[in-house]
This record gives structure tokens, sequence and C-alpha cells, in this order.
């Protein structure tokens, strides 16, 4: 059966390491379902060789796919952490090519011919950026905040409000966090209401910190109280404690003239007496994933000495994507079209119901049997655990099929190639086209028309 397979020109390029293993796990189910005891006899025409090389063909197809692959966000999610969160700018993927398509200066000074570091790279962009007397990155902004808290606080008292005691995704919680740093947590005030008195109450001879931390993706409304950075960071002067405040996204740039409010910058943050910020690099952003600390120098300097730094340092292709994408900050206004995050989640409605019509109009003309399309008015979302409360008008295609479910749809959908990720509602499938590029137009439209009851 090998030798017959190899000789197909379909499978001259698939590694007989595949081919062999594939046919292993065919004929070894096959041997099951003829030695099993309890079920029926598998029918002959399913032993014959062609159905068995049918099997090891379609074993090697799954085989010789990459696991990770395209797909087309038609969730409306921009942020979408199971899919990647934030596209990368165009320069970010250049930048990653002409770093890690050969050799480059990751850890070695050109100028001087002596060895550097990589957060060279990184840290003059980010003091620019921020105001931040010093910067350092690591691979996230989980490993950001362990990290600062693991430097600041280990055996010593770290103040947080209950209200800010999150759980983010992958079940991971802030106060895990905490105590794997070997901080010890102390929670003030209550879920919905924490006064600037809870904190001055609760600081002792052991305080190393206090924190505020961004409640991703909920937000506490009503009958509430929180106290605002600049009371927190007053607070923390009188007593010679250093705050931190935790921004969750973090943003280079001020969202609220595409109105999207309720989330303040970094420089924000260290104008408003942080003494350091930490912040993701994919999601508000829109680099790479990663994890920033930007503030003080002492205490930038405090961090970025300690020996579990080099255990959650980024590689090569994380500095040169996230480079890349601070580069395009230095202009905020051509960032707003360059960093795709940020394209997507102020492009007014017009824009993305224009984009719809150009899908339906592709659809209609291709004359697919039993799809019937419609616009709608629906609802964006930014994710991420950014801007919980936000809904950015959007316009989506439903779409509905004569001879299927909507769910039976999305699973059609799901299994093109490219996957194709809607979105379901009233038993229609909703492709929402605010986190779809016009690039993928052509090509959505091609997969619809192609859709096989």
């Amino acid at each position: 059966m090998i030798e017959s397979i190899c000789s197909d020109e379909s499978a001259e390029n698939v590694p007989r390491l595949v081919l062999l293993e594939a046919t292993r796990r065919v004929l070894d189910e096959a041997r099951r379902s003829i030695l099993s005891p309890s079920g029926p006899l598998p029918e002959a025409s399913t032993l014959e060789h062609s159905a068995l090389a049918m099997e090891v063909a379609r074993e090697v197809e799954g085989a010789m796919k990459m696991g990770l692959r395209k797909v087309i966000n038609a969730t409306g999610v921009v942020l979408h952490t199971n899919i990647g969160r934030s596209p990368l700018p165009r320069s970010a993927l250049d930048a990653v090519e002409s770093a890690c398509g050969g050799y480059c200066n990751l850890e070695y000074r050109l100028d001087d011919g002596v060895r550097g570091t990589r957060q060279e790279h990184l840290e003059p962009l980010l003091c620019a950026l921020t105001g931040a007397g010093g910067a350092m990155v690591v691979n996230n902004n989980a490993a950001a905040v362990l990290l600062v808290l693991r430097t600041l606080a280990r055996g010593r008292e770290v103040i947080v409000s209950r209200g800010q005691l999150i759980e983010i995704g992958g079940s991971f919680r802030l106060p895990d966090i905490m105590h794997e740093s070997g901080a010890t947590l102390v929670e003030v005030g209550t879920t919905n209401r924490t006064r600037i008195e809870d904190y001055r109450n609760a600081i002792g001879p052991n305080t190393a910190l206090i924190m505020k931390i961004h409640q991703s993706n909920f937000r506490i409304v009503g009958y509430s109280e929180d106290v605002s950075l600049r009371e927190l960071v007053a607070v923390g002067k009188q007593q010679f404690i250093p705050v931190v405040e935790d921004l969750g996204s973090g943003s280079l740039v001020d969202l609220a003239p595409s109105g999207l409010t309720g989330e303040h910058t970094a420089r924000q943050s260290l104008d408003g007496g942080a003494d350091l910020v930490t912040f993701s690099g994919d999601k508000l952003l829109g680099g790479p994933q990663a994890g920033l600390i930007v503030g003080s120098i002492e205490y930038v300097d405090a961090v970025r000495k300690h020996p579990l730094t080099r255990a959650l340092r980024v590689g090569k292709m994380t500095v040169a994507a996230l480079e890349a994408t601070l580069r395009e900050y230095l202009d905020p206004e051509s960032a707003r079209e360059s960093v795709p995050a940020l394209k997507m989640l102020s492009e007014p409605e017009s824009s993305v119901r224009r984009r719809a019509r150009r899908l339906k109009r592709r659809i209609d003309s291709s004359g697919a049997a039993g799809v019937t399309c419609r616009l709608t008015d629906e609802v964006s979302r930014a994710g991420g655990g950014s801007l919980p409360t936000a809904e950015i008008p959007t316009c989506c295609l439903a779409v509905t099929h004569s001879g299927l479910s909507a769910p039976d749809l999305e699973k059609l959908l799901r299994g093109s190639d490219p996957a194709v990720l809607p979105r379901v509602k009233d038993d229609t499938v909703l492709l929402d086209m605010r986190t779809v590029s016009d690039d993928e137009v052509a090509v959505l439209a091609g997969i619809i028309a192609s859709i096989d009851q």
C-alpha cells in the first residue's frame, strides 16, 4: 500500500514517515473493527485496497496541514483571544521577515562591536511614546505583573481593591498570580464600593505596593465607588509606597475621538503619578504578544535585574514585530490607519456597510444555489479584555441557506479553507464586516458561493 500511494503524483512530496504513520493508523483501525467482539463486522468493500488507500490519503491530508492556519474573522470581535487577537501591521510582518530570515543584531551593538541587550531596540521607543523614565518588555502582561510583584513585593503586602480582583481568560486569577509572586494580598473595600480611607487604613509597616488593576472583561455599575489613580498616588507619596497600575490591554493613543471611552493611555497613567504601568502588546496596542513595563527608571531597573527576567524574555520575532509596531505610533494619526486593530475599532460604520454591500453583490452575482443574504445592523465588540461595555455600530451580512440550518452552515464555513468564523443569531449566520478586511471580501464570497449542501 505504501508503494502504491508513493507512486501517486499527489503524494510525491509527502514525507515517507507521514505515509507510514497514516497507513499504520488506518490498518490498526481496520483490524480493531474486524476483531471487535461487540460490533458488527465491517463491510467487505471498506476493506478493499482502494477504500483503505482513500482512508490513508485522508489521514495524510490531515497530517500535512499546518496546525496553525489562517481564519477569516467574521465574529465582529476585534481582539479575539482565541484567534490570535491583533493582526500585525504590514511593517511588523516585514520586520519579522527581515530580522528572522537570517541573522540580526538582537544583542549586538553594530556601532562599537560589543554585546548589547534586546531591550535596547524597544526601550527608547516606549519611553518616547509614554513619557516613562525606563521601560522593558517580557513575554505577556501576566508575566509583567508577576515580575513586578516578585521584584518589589515578595514577602510583603500589596493592597488591592476587592472590586479589582479579576479573573482573565483561561481561568487565570490575579490572587493566584500574586500568591505565586510571593506577595501577600491585602483586600480592601467591598466588591462595589472602595474608598480612599480603605487604602489608608490598610497601610502598615509591611506594605510594599498599592496596585490599581483594570477590570478587564467587566464593569461595576450602579451603586458603586472607586478610587482614582491620583488619589492613590497622593496616599502612596505620603507613606513612601509606590503605586503600580495594571492597564491590562493598554493603549498608546486616546480612543475617545472614535467614540470609545473608558480606557486611558499608558502616558496618562504615568502623568497621573503611577510609578510603574504594565500592559499588553497584542491588544489595543495592536502588536505581538508581549508584556510592557514602563515607569520610573529606579523601579524598572530593579525589575530588569531580577533573575526571573531572563526566563520571561522575548525572542527576536517579538522584538522585531513590536519595534515596528511602536514606530507606527510615532505618528498617532497614521497609526489609526496602519495598525489593523486601531483601524477596525475606529472605522466608520458607513465604511463597514460599503464592504458588506460589496460582499452581497458578489454572492448575489455568483448564483449560489439556496443562499440568500441581506444587510443588517448589529454591534461589534472590542474584545481582549478591553472596553467591555462598548458597543461599536457595525453592518453584518445575514446569510441563510434553504437546505441548511444556521448551525450546519456555520460548521461548513468553519471547515472551509481558509476557515470562516461567523456568529449565529436567531437561526441566521451573521458575517460581521468590521473584522473582515477588504482583501478578504472576494475570498469570503467564493467560499459562500461554493457551499455544497
